[in-house]
């Protein structure tokens, strides 16, 4: 029975030996992991961010030597470059999408383009005539956004809501031979909503709109010419975003005039589409010449031989606002009885890498 017991003992010894053993090593790895919102100390806490940050600091320079050595050293000996790694966004980390547009989908979209509604005025068979409009109540800085549209879209023409309903401005604007309606909506005297309607068979889309800033508050400020400016959107990879893009083309005229170096780009990230207008402008530039800096003159001083290169930049004109897409209606506006293609639900929000444009 003693014998029994001392082997109990025995075991029960090892037993704790090992548990003490875990808890340092467990001690050891929080110490290797000590972090600087663990410490409580302000001083302390600055110092150690500092020499991590300092740290991170010396491994990027010492992974980018490395890596150029490596480069040099493949172009020298004439193999093959290494790969270049790729960084991991949440751009190419989205979920997959079956609706995403392919190479091999091209003439199935084609099919589809030249029977929706915007075929005729892609095919220059009309000229986009735009009416601009507001919500019934006034805002501070609505007129000034939509005197700033006025100059960005060709062709359009403001005219105030008053106190008419909105199917009664689509009846007018069919009469009036209008290819699109803009509403410009408001809240608390702060423009909010964009809600554009083709005309005359839809379809409508609601816009919310944020960020917005106008000309005059953009720092450095070109200001546009009359001329028709060129159109660039980027990202509508997915049926819904090709739907959406092509609704943006049929705002603007398919023939631009480059001679007024004026360019709008509506450019889709992450599901939010960003606007913005520039012009071009070419300056020339004197540059020193490389070949120069050996050459020295009788006196010994170097000989300074300049060229002039022309150099290409972009001047931002304004506004420039962000646009969220809410919903996308068949057919022209109508609350009651109107049939949505696509609506933004709450339970779509649930994945960062889930898009739809």
């Amino acid at each position: 029975m003693g014998g029994k017991r001392k082997k109990n003992d025995d075991s029960d010894v090892e037993e704790s030996k090992a548990v003490s053993s875990n808890k340092k090593t467990r001690t050891t790895e929080k110490k290797d992991q000590l972090r600087p919102s663990m410490i409580k100390n302000k001083e302390k806490r600055s110092e150690v961010h500092a020499k991590l940050k300092h740290q991170k600091k010396l491994d990027k320079r010492a992974k980018a030597k490395t890596r150029d050595a490596a480069l040099k050293r493949a172009l020298e000996l004439g193999e093959e470059l290494p790969e270049k790694k790729v960084p991991r966004t949440i751009e190419n980390t989205r979920e997959f999408d079956e609706t995403v547009c392919k190479p091999g989908d091209e003439e199935e979209l084609f099919a589809g383009n030249d029977a929706d509604e915007f075929s005729s005025i892609l095919h220059k068979q009309y000229t986009p005539k735009i009416l601009i409009t507001t919500c019934r109540f006034h805002s501070t800085r609505g007129p000034a956004f939509i005197s700033e549209l006025l100059s960005v879209i060709p062709n359009a023409h403001y005219y105030k809501r008053g106190t008419y309903d909105l199917k009664k401005i689509v009846e007018y604007a069919k009469n009036k031979e209008f290819t699109s309606i803009i509403v410009v909506h408001t809240n608390r005297r702060e423009p909010d909503a964009l809600l554009i309607i083709g005309v005359p068979n839809g379809p409508t889309v609601h816009f919310k709109l944020s960020k917005l800033v106008l000309r005059q508050d953009i720092k450095n400020h070109g200001t546009p010419t009359s001329h028709k400016p060129e159109l660039v959107l980027n990202n509508f990879t997915t049926r819904l975003g090709h739907r959406v893009g092509r609704l943006i083309q049929s705002l603007f005229p398919q023939d631009p005039e480059f001679k007024g170096r004026r360019v709008v780009t509506f450019h889709n990230q992450r599901d939010f589409i960003f606007f913005r207008h520039h012009r071009y402008i070419f300056e020339n530039k004197e540059v020193k010449k490389p070949e120069s800096r050996d050459k020295k003159d009788k006196d010994g001083k170097n000989e300074n031989v300049t060229e002039q290169t022309t150099i290409a930049r972009l001047q931002e004109c304004g506004p420039r606002f962000t646009l969220k897409l809410i919903s996308l209606q068949h057919g022209t506006f109508d609350t009651k009885g109107g049939e949505y293609e696509w609506v933004h639900k709450a339970e779509m929000d649930t994945s960062r890498r889930r898009f739809f444009l």
